[in-house]
């Protein structure tokens, strides 16, 4: 009776056999996955891009693909090779918005970059130390969904704005804040196209199509193309970004934003303690996510253990670190693990294999730069609408009828869009749950580090009379 064949190397390295795969399906799979989130190449540098740091400073969006695209290749690759994981990395939705339109506006963009960079730190030493298990244990998991529901809604509403759906009341005080297009009623061209634009990567969504939303920012970008061609818009009627089709649609990547990061240059602009919590938002942000991620595509994939747990789990959570520092440092915002790996899962991936494809497939498109100084807001705002539809459908595990989780649940939903502000509803939140646990007479439920937390907040809050007290003004 002879031997059974020896392995070779590649199935020996990721098991691919031992885990009921084949080559062929992690290939498909790292394809899947890519196609699935590759909308993050035009989505992140538009985010990143379309904001001001308090200097009036923008990142140049081409650099911005370049270093969305390098990030999400080399982090994507590790986590194949060290967690050997179907589950690819890149850019943050949420985490970039926080970073663009709350952190950044307050300082420099290296210096909220550092920021990034910092909270990855701190996620390595959570992972090194064994502290994520704590960390993990204070904040009620309802509370964790409710942040990605306030999410949700926070970018729904950028988009709306950065659409023109919706715009500043201009005129006196005690006018509604904001109104329907220009003047109470939609009219243009470029608000069309958002409009269909909505339609089109919903309609996709409702069908199941893979890859809906990089699909509906490619259409409706042909489509404003067209448009903008034939109706010869003045420059400014797109915004910032015309859809004029550059001369070259391939490019030699600029790396000029990688390195280009403080790491304690925040603390001169806006203080310790902001720094502080501006910091444990991002990690916040970032752990929770991952943590949710990792366990629905592990579950899909069927490699979860019988106590449900996720094999090599501080690798992952490592490399997710590392992803948040190699972010900030190349200034694309915290990288972290992306819930659409679960397309390559459909399609079969396994194993970390499929990483690799998906990771090749990122450091293609460094050269593709150009393509995507071509999309205009009109036509990647729809993307931020589906994003946000997909976070706010976290807001079903939220049980409504205890108060004292619904309460705090509500106000970390309601204060982030209704202050322009992520950091304002989490603290929000976290400042309600802890008052209203002590009300029940139950504070001692209440962990620790949420206690801290919560303290911290409550000093960021009141920071003004603060700093008159302690003479600071």
């Amino acid at each position: 009776m002879s031997a059974p064949p020896v392995p070779h190397a590649l199935d020996r390295f990721f098991r691919i056999g031992e885990r009921g795969s084949t080559v062929g399906r992690e290939v498909r799979g790292g394809i899947a996955t890519f196609f699935t989130m590759a909308y993050i190449l035009v989505l992140n540098p538009i985010i990143l891009g379309g904001a001001e740091d308090g200097f009036g400073n923008r990142l140049p969006e081409a650099q911005l693909v370049t270093v969305t695209a390098l990030v999400a290749a080399v982090m994507t690759v590790l986590m194949g090779l060290t967690a050997n994981l179907p589950l690819a990395l890149a850019a943050g939705l949420g985490i970039n918005a926080l970073v663009a339109y709350q952190i950044a506006p307050t300082m420099s963009w290296p210096d909220a970059m550092g920021l990034v960079v910092l909270s990855g730190v701190v996620v390595c030493l959570l992972v090194v130390t064994g502290v994520r298990e704590a960390i993990m244990h204070a904040v009620p998991q309802q509370l964790k969904q409710a942040i990605s529901v306030g999410i949700g809604l926070f970018i729904a509403f950028v988009g709306f704005v950065d659409a023109g759906f919706a715009t500043r009341v201009p005129g006196e005080t005690g006018s509604v804040p904001v109104q329907l297009g220009d003047d109470g009623t939609l009219s243009g061209w470029p608000v069309l196209v958002f409009c269909l634009g909505v339609l089109l990567t919903v309609a996709l969504l409702v069908r199941g199509v893979n890859g809906a939303i990089l699909i509906g920012i490619v259409v409706m970008t042909a489509v404003a193309v067209v448009i903008d061609g034939i109706a010869g818009l003045p420059p400014g009627a797109w915004g910032l970004t015309a859809p004029s089709v550059p001369d070259d649609l391939v490019a030699l990547p600029d790396f000029g934003l990688v390195g280009a990061f403080s790491l304690f240059g925040a603390v001169e602009q806006v203080g310790v303690l902001t720094v502080v919590l501006l910091v444990f938002t991002l990690f916040l942000t970032d752990f929770f996510d991952t943590m949710g991620t990792a366990v629905g595509v592990s579950s899909e994939a069927g490699l979860l253990d019988e106590e449900g747990r996720v094999p090599r789990l501080g690798r992952l959570l490592f490399v997710d670190g590392l992803a948040a520092v190699a972010g900030g440092a190349a200034s694309a915002s915290s990288n972290t693990s992306y819930i659409e790996s679960a397309a390559g899962v459909g399609e079969g991936a396994r194993t970390g294999l499929a990483n690799l494809v998906t990771g090749a497939l990122f450091a293609l498109a460094l050269f593709l730069a150009p393509l995507a100084t071509i999309v205009p807001a009109q036509a990647a705002a729809p993307a931020l609408i589906a994003v946000g539809f997909l976070l706010m459908a976290q807001v079903r595990y939220i049980d409504w009828t205890r108060f004292d989780i619904a309460v705090p649940a509500f106000l970390t939903i309601a204060v982030m869009p209704f202050t322009y502000s992520i950091t304002n509803g989490i603290g929000a939140g976290f400042i309600a749950y802890a008052v209203l646990r002590t009300v029940l007479g139950r504070a001692r439920e209440v962990p620790r580090l949420l206690w801290a937390v919560a303290g911290l907040f409550v000093v960021y809050f009141a920071i003004d009379p603060v700093e008159q007290f302690l003479g600071v003004r």
